[in-house]
């Protein structure tokens, strides 16, 4: 079946797009719209937003491709995204990637349970790092035993349901 916004959605994306100088420019906010939607942003939500945009199916897969807040496959319910660049790596971001990896089971990009593990290229959080976000909130200055904790209440443990 063909992607299509909900009715509501469409009219946000409508009055979103008229905000902008041309249609191009609102790529973003109309993946983020997919991706509220679906879950995820699907080959059939990227040609959805080309053909809604009046773009070329390359850009909006590019742009999608580019940032790592967008899914291009379905996730877990929470989506666990460690920090990997200098600034978290040196303050201790690489133990977190590991113990994601030991405690879930799986390495980046996969699911365990509820849980999808990822690596974000920056969280622009470097005076805090390292930085771990679930579904888009920050959990700053993270040790080992933070995350344990964290990953504690998504109930992530090696395959199993939360």
């Amino acid at each position: 079946m063909a992607f299509e916004l909900t009715p509501e959605r469409s009219k946000r994306l409508d009055d979103i797009v008229g905000h902008y100088p041309n249609a191009m420019a609102a790529t973003l906010p109309a993946l983020r719209m997919v991706q509220e939607q679906a879950g995820w942003v699907s080959l059939d939500g990227m040609k959805w937003i080309a053909n809604r945009l009046g773009v070329a199916l390359a850009h909006v897969e590019s742009v999608a491709s580019f940032y790592t807040l967008y899914h291009k496959a379905p996730v877990g319910k929470n989506v666990v995204q460690v920090c990997r660049t200098l600034s978290c790596a040196m303050r201790g971001g690489t133990k977190l990637l590991a113990r994601c990896r030991e405690r879930l089971g799986v390495d980046v990009g996969g699911t365990s349970g509820d849980v999808t593990f990822e690596t974000a290229e920056c969280l622009a959080s470097c005076g805090t790092a390292p930085v771990v976000t679930v579904n888009d909130d920050f959990h700053e200055n993270m040790t080992v035993e933070k995350l344990d904790a964290l990953l504690d209440r998504l109930g992530a443990h090696r395959g199993e349901k939360a």
